[in-house]
């Protein structure tokens, strides 16, 4: 039985030419064999909008993803932080298909939800406030009615900014809330989730009103990395 793969917080850009490697490979080779291929969030470093799919690295990576899903792969993308402008134009370029984030899909009978993981640090106060101007169609209106060199320019402040905030913060608060999380399973009726976002790979077990739930947490792709394969109805983190 073909597996369904799980990847997350590649963070693509031509200033990590290692996790370049490693996607290409990745989706010229492991990827051929699956049953479908789930990117949850954070594909690139920054996407600044579709009218930038013409940028030569972006060019090339999008058309590794065309190649993928024309050798048969469906593939399935969810925006990050990182990737939320990504729209209709890059899918029709690639052949794949958007996800609303959270979205449940069922894998081997088992109803799974996925996510990027963002919604569930609820503790990070400051970052839930940027995502909600983030992600108004007022905010994005205005930053995509921009020039592509005025975007890169803005992008390239926040991405500095966003350094200094991570540095100056507790890691905890970084991490996902364990009410969110149980709140999550409850709103869903689930007891599979898998996300990204927290670069804090792993597995655990919650209890969430006498059911046993599981929660698995992608790598990223510039650490160590890996990936999470789902077999039939048994995931397994794969690392490199």
């Amino acid at each position: 039985m073909a597996s369904s793969l799980f990847v997350s917080d590649l963070h693509l850009s031509e200033e990590r030419p290692e996790a370049n490697e490693r996607f290409i490979a990745f989706v010229e080779g492991t990827a051929r064999e699956a049953a479908a291929l789930y990117v949850l969030g954070d594909l690139f470093e920054y996407w600044i909008g579709d009218d930038d799919l013409g940028e030569p690295f972006n060019a090339v990576m999008a058309g590794f993803f065309a190649g993928l899903v024309r050798s048969g792969v469906p593939v399935f993308l969810m925006h990050g932080n990182r990737d939320f402008l990504m729209g209709e134009r890059f899918c029709r370029a690639t052949g794949a298909q958007l996800l609303a984030d959270p979205a449940v899909v069922d894998l081997g009978g088992v109803k799974t939800l996925l996510m990027h993981g963002d919604t569930l640090c609820t503790d990070d106060l400051d970052y839930q406030g940027w995502r909600r101007t983030a992600r108004s169609p007022a905010w994005q209106q205005e930053f995509l009615s921009q020039p592509l060199e005025a975007r890169r320019r803005t992008v390239g402040a926040l991405r500095d900014k966003s350094r200094e905030v991570i540095q100056a913060k507790p890691a905890e608060i970084m991490d996902v809330s364990d009410d969110a999380v149980r709140d999550a399973f409850r709103r869903h009726g689930v007891t599979r989730l898998i996300h990204g976002h927290t670069h804090r790979p792993g597995h655990h077990e919650h209890d969430v009103d006498g059911r046993r739930c599981e929660r698995w947490v992608l790598p990223d792709w510039y650490g160590p990395g890996g990936y999470l394969e789902v077999s039939g109805t048994r995931p397994r983190l794969v690392r490199w």
